[in-house]
């Protein structure tokens, strides 16, 4: 079976990046909108994780967001295509994903957020994008496949399984697994208790002090992107900050897994992983494998900083 004929049967589907980038492209630029209300209503959390969106078993979440009295969530539903927004009173405001532009989206959901009682002010320009167009004025992108919106997120939702079995052997300080809508990737780190210095920043349109919180502690981070990180197609990434010496040419696993000068970072093909005979099992190497190289080279306390599988 090819790529293209994936069906909704197949746990790991096929995500070619060149026939579903303009939705990608689009639905980046749609999850910043919601992910920017986010970031306007919520407390200020370490390393910015208060902000990103996170799987759900239809889609991805805000979680609930705290507004005066009550509390409200925006859901994009990829199984049924549409985005809800939810109010702890009852009320609720939705309408259907489809082609549109990034402009008529962004009316649409600030506007539904203004008939249930929001008022969500937020910067209306895209973060980490390099050809950055104002949300109110982006007429560019405004395309969306439904078919591979709903592929990219059955990818999360076996992403985010395996991500999460692979952060219950840390006890040390760990993010939850969440999906930054600024990078577009699903993600989880590891911290090794330590400060680090500070980051030289130069993400595009995103202030150098913004991504020194992100970095202030040494961090190993894994994640997924569908295929907008630099790579060009869809794939699993681990990277460490500080980089310590050594860890470019570190063996990990599996064989499909290398090193990449231009990115500095470990890259999985995604379809390594799918077509692999135990995807799980194939997956969680290049965690374990990719952590424990830069645990191993930046003098981590794995110790105290790991926990035991229970013995059966």
């Amino acid at each position: 079976m090819s790529d293209l004929q994936a069906t909704a049967n197949d746990a790991w589907p096929g995500l070619p990046y060149e026939a579903w980038q303009e939705t990608c492209a689009t639905l980046h630029m749609w999850t910043q909108i919601v992910g920017k209300v986010r970031l306007a209503l919520t407390p200020m959390a370490n390393h910015w994780w208060q902000v990103p969106l996170y799987v759900t078993c239809r889609g991805l979440t805000t979680s609930p967001i705290p507004y005066a009295d009550r509390c409200f969530q925006i859901d994009f539903d990829f199984i049924d295509h549409h985005l809800a927004i939810d109010c702890s009173d009852g009320r609720r405001e939705a309408f259907p994903l489809r082609p549109c532009t990034v402009a008529e989206f962004y009316r649409e959901s600030m506007g539904r957020l203004r008939a249930l009682g929001i008022e969500a002010p937020i910067w209306a320009m895209p973060s980490e994008v390099v050809e950055a167009i104002p949300f109110d004025a982006d007429m560019r992108h405004a395309s969306y496949d439904p078919a591979f919106a709903n592929r990219f997120w059955r990818v999360l939702v076996q992403t985010d399984r395996v991500l999460r079995a692979f952060r219950s052997g840390f006890v040390g300080k760990a993010s939850p697994v969440h999906f930054f809508w600024g990078s577009f990737d699903l993600a989880v780190s590891r911290f090794s208790g330590r400060l680090a210095p500070p980051h030289p920043g130069g993400a595009p349109n995103l202030a150098d002090w913004v991504v020194r919180e992100a970095y202030s502690h040494e961090v190993s981070s894994c994640g997924f992107w569908p295929g907008n990180g630099g790579f060009g197609r869809a794939a699993f990434y681990a990277y460490v900050y500080p980089q310590p010496a050594g860890f470019a040419t570190a063996a990990v696993a599996p064989d499909d897994a290398f090193y990449s000068p231009e990115l500095g970072e470990f890259i999985l093909p995604y379809d390594a992983v799918r077509r692999a005979a135990a995807p799980d099992r194939h997956l969680l190497a290049f965690l374990e494998s990719t952590y424990a190289a830069a645990a191993n080279l930046g003098h981590w306390d794995r110790a105290a900083l790991e926990r035991q599988p229970p013995q059966a």
